[in-house]
């Protein structure tokens, strides 16, 4: 196909995905399933989009091309792309050395790396950075620095919520974090875990526990006591870029959380919130709302009540998890003090909350170091590392704005529900052999990826490990050791497998395809 002359009345826009999309995923496998393995390498899928003017058009650019295509995910030109490009894999990128000695001091140099990659560090950190490294007597890599800024953001460490607080000159007696605690420490009546693991585990009632059967490849239900997961998180920064796939792999983050609790336990039912600025509802609006603008590459309020909704439902359907119930409200807010002039609160920025409720049975429900033995195997289960999500911890710490357009982007990641449901059901066929789990330990990936995940799967079960990056499946040849390490593709759990279960487990693995 050709694109349209200029001044015609006609334009052709092409609009193909920026990384490997979710469909290709889906696709490839099932022609691999199919007995195309040996002639199939990877599918991808474009559209060619005609746009037919009322008057002669010039040059290239649209201002409604947003509703084209998702920003976020594709790309859109007026030129024919090209396949070799779309399906080329490169040598892998090497590790970079950052020189602290290049600038005008250690701190310049460490600062501007720190805003050019867009990891929200902040000072203290940074003189602690340069001293540590001065004492190693070697400069930093890229990937120690990029790992550092994601498992010590706010987002996964938490270090506003744990910090001391002291105002007006008066020392508060407990951080919020221990405010957050307090309730459970007043009454921990009917809790089996709560604060120490990826959701709260809640005494249950025997029911019914519907499972496969390994030996028979059947489904049996027994009688027994099972407990109950609850879990409510965020994931707000990704919303707030593109809505739609940002909420829908919000949920999924959290699904995996409800997979994750013990050593294997079952996502249930789900739901959504959403907290946003004036809705600003063309024809409709209303007395009490504000405009005043937005960051450029930010969605619109009513841009996200119109699609992360739906985002997030989505996923929890194409998993097998219901989304039953949600809320959301607007606030945008002048909060003038009549000293320092207007001041206007509300979410721009948005909060985006994904939770949910689940089970787990009493034997696999607290994560024990006991059950790990020396030697173990630590296993990737899920989707392969792709070029996506580098840098969310960091970029959801950070206040509205303060990132580059080109960092958001790529600290967003892409959803993959089957490839979760896939997932989850190696995890229900461990669970279901009881005593026998070959499951020792397991986390979730989010955040941060593996350079958060599997450290600490290792350290929570006391012991240490060693990590081969080359290992770990991914699905771009051409990715960098940082990328490897730090990028958060989705779908994706760490587990330890005791050498006497391995064969086992990859036995079930193998039956869905998706050890990595």
């Amino acid at each position: 196909m050709l694109a349209g002359k200029p001044g015609s009345r006609s334009q052709i826009y092409y609009v193909t995905p920026r990384n490997i999309s979710p469909w290709s995923s889906k696709a490839t496998s099932i022609s691999q399933v199919c007995g195309l393995r040996a002639q199939v390498h990877r599918i991808e899928r474009g559209r060619a989009i005609l746009v037919n003017f009322v008057e002669p058009f010039e040059g290239h650019d649209i201002p409604f091309k947003d509703i084209l295509y998702d920003r976020m995910t594709e790309t859109i030109t007026t030129s024919q792309p090209d396949p070799r490009e779309m399906f080329a894999e490169g040598q892998p990128f090497p590790l970079e050395v950052i020189d602290l000695s290049a600038g005008s001091s250690p701190i310049e140099v460490l600062k501007a790396y720190n805003k050019q990659r867009g990891l929200a560090l902040d000072q203290l950190e940074m003189e602690y950075l340069v001293q540590a490294y001065t004492q190693l007597g070697r400069a930093p890599y890229d990937i120690e620095l990029f790992m550092f800024a994601q498992v010590n953001s706010e987002h996964c460490r938490h270090k506003q919520f744990n910090a001391n607080w002291t105002i007006d000159g008066m020392g508060m007696g407990r951080s919020l974090f221990e405010m957050i605690r307090n309730t459970h420490k007043q009454n921990p009546d009917f809790t089996v875990s709560a604060y120490s693991d990826n959701a709260a585990v809640l005494q249950g009632e025997t029911a019914s526990f519907w499972a496969p059967d390994y030996s028979t490849g059947s489904w049996r239900q027994t009688k027994e006591k099972v407990h109950f997961l609850v879990k409510v998180e965020t994931h707000n920064h990704p919303t707030a870029i593109s809505p739609f796939p940002g909420a829908a792999t919000g949920s999924g983050g959290e699904i995996r959380d409800e997979g994750a609790v013990g050593r294997g336990s079952k996502p249930k039912a789900g739901l959504c919130g959403f907290w946003v600025s004036d809705l600003l509802i063309p024809g409709h609006e209303q007395p009490w709302e504000i405009d005043i603008g937005k960051p450029a590459h930010y969605a619109s309020s009513l841009d996200i009540m119109l699609e992360a909704p739906i985002g997030s439902a989505r996923f929890n359907n194409e998993f097998g998890r219901p989304c039953l119930t949600g809320c959301f409200r607007t606030l945008l807010a002048d909060t003038d003090t009549a000293t320092d002039g207007p001041e206007m609160r509300g979410y721009h920025k948005p909060i985006m909350i994904a939770g949910g409720v689940g089970t787990v049975r009493p034997q696999h429900a607290i994560k024990d170091g006991r059950n790990v033995k020396d030697g173990a195997h630590v296993i990737v289960l899920g989707g392969p590392a792709m070029l996506i999500g580098l840098g969310g911890g960091a970029a959801s710490s950070s206040a509205a704005g303060e990132g580059s357009v080109e960092l958001d982007f790529d600290s967003v990641q892409r959803g993959n529900p089957e490839m979760e449901r896939r997932a989850q059901m190696v995890i229900d066929t461990c669970v279901a052999l009881g005593d026998a789990n070959p499951i020792a330990f397991i986390h979730d990936v989010g955040a941060g990826g593996l350079s958060n995940a599997l450290p600490e799967l290792v350290k929570d079960a006391g012991y240490g490990g060693r990590f081969e990056l080359r290992q770990i499946e991914s699905a771009d040849s051409s990715m960098s050791p940082l990328q490897i390490w730090c990028c958060e593709a989705q779908e994706r759990y760490v587990m330890i497998v005791n050498q006497d279960n391995l064969n086992r487990f990859i036995n079930i693995a193998s039956e869905y395809s998706y050890l990595r």
